[in-house]
C-alpha cells in the first residue's frame, strides 16, 4: 500500500517505545494553540515513553522534558514514525 493511500498516523496511535516526528497539528482554536504552546510543533521529535494503565494519558518526551497528554488531544497530532 502506498503512503498516499494510508490513513495518517497520529500521536495517539503510537505504542510505548516508539518515536516520531510531528508533521502537522490538527484541531482548531484553543486546543491547537494549547498544543503548540506546549512545544508540539511540526518538525519536533517525540518519544512515547509510556501510557497509563487504562491507556490514558500518554507520557511523551520532547524538547528535553516529559509531558502527559490526553489520548483525545494526541489524536489531533499527525506524525511520521521513525524506524
Amino acid at each position: 500500500m502506498s503512503r498516499a493511500t494510508q490513513a495518517p498516523t497520529t500521536l495517539g496511535d503510537l505504542r510505548p517505545g516508539q518515536s516520531c516526528i510531528i508533521v502537522a497539528i490538527g484541531g482548531q482554536g484553543a486546543i491547537k494553540r494549547r498544543l503548540v504552546d506546549m512545544g508540539l510543533t511540526p518538525g519536533c521529535r517525540v518519544f512515547l515513553r509510556k501510557t497509563a494503565p487504562l491507556g490514558d494519558p500518554l507520557e511523551i518526551h520532547l524538547r528535553g522534558y516529559e509531558l502527559s497528554l490526553r489520548r483525545a488531544d494526541a489524536k489531533n497530532i499527525i506524525v511520521e514514525k521513525i524506524r
